[in-house]
């Protein structure tokens, strides 16, 4: 048994409050409790207390501190249930008041597993990530599987094709004097590792890479250029030889190289 001897406010935080008390030997610290805690205990100079009541006012405590934690964590954005958990465990509160945490926070409707992957969808959709790559964050952050497959309904196929579009459409623009080949293999790379499947990267390059003599022309004529000074020492058939491979390596077809070193020729 022990007695409440004073109670002073924290320096740190003005909800927070110390209590001091009297087990038979003087006055000595007791412990540190949250306003709510003191209040529903009606805690108060010259209270008596046992071990029981102290064991469960610290774990009501505990349970407070982690909920404080896991509001201000979630003032930032949504959080999934496992996001939460990970967050109070390396706070260092046990799993069980973890637990209890999350219970309290879905109950208030402050965390929802199934809202936080439809808002996640609609944001990162809207970044320009694949639904791949999507659904491989949210299988990260402990969303359900029928969850996951719900909320990916709200990224339907013509807008995966108009955001893997738009990103092809940057990659053709930074790689003029790419051949076709080239390009495409660039935009499938970066469509891929985006999280598109290969139905929506095929459909993109189907639609953005017919061919284009003209823009293939004046690829094949800027690498071909740069490639008749590396080789301006090779003569004839070395010359002919080193720069058809040299183009065919870059990806141009024998017909336009041939049509190339024509043109040079006269």
């Amino acid at each position: 048994m022990a007695i409440i001897t004073k109670i002073t406010t924290q320096k740190q935080s003005s909800e927070r409050f110390i209590i001091f008390l009297d087990k038979g030997q003087g006055e000595e610290y007791g412990f540190s409790v949250d306003q709510d805690i003191l209040i529903k205990y009606n805690l108060r100079k010259g209270l008596e207390i046992d071990e029981l009541d102290f064991t469960q006012i610290q774990l009501e405590d505990e349970q407070k501190k982690a909920y404080n934690k896991a509001i201000a964590y979630l003032a930032y954005r949504m959080r999934s249930e496992q996001e939460i958990a990970e967050y109070l465990s390396k706070q260092d509160f046990e799993a069980t008041i973890s637990k209890d945490v999350i219970h309290k926070l879905k109950e208030f409707s402050y965390l929802d597993d199934k809202e936080f992957a439809y808002a996640y969808v609609r944001t990162h959709k809207a970044s320009g990530k694949g639904p791949k790559q999507i659904e491989r964050e949210l299988k990260q952050k402990g969303i359900a599987e029928q969850y996951i497959i719900s909320s990916l309904q709200e990224y339907p196929e013509i807008e995966q094709i108009e955001t893997a579009r738009k990103h092809a459409e940057k990659i053709i623009g930074k790689s003029s004097s790419l051949s076709n080949k080239q390009t495409e293999l660039k935009i499938q790379q970066a469509l891929q590792r985006k999280g598109f499947t290969w139905d929506i990267v095929s459909s993109v390059l189907n639609d953005l890479l017919q061919e284009d003599e003209n823009d293939e022309w004046h690829a094949i004529v800027k690498q071909g250029d740069k490639l008749k000074n590396k080789y301006r020492n090779c003569d004839g058939y070395e010359y002919q030889q080193k720069m058809k491979q040299a183009l065919y390596r870059k990806g141009f077809t024998i017909d336009l190289i041939e049509r190339y070193l024509h043109n040079n020729d006269e």
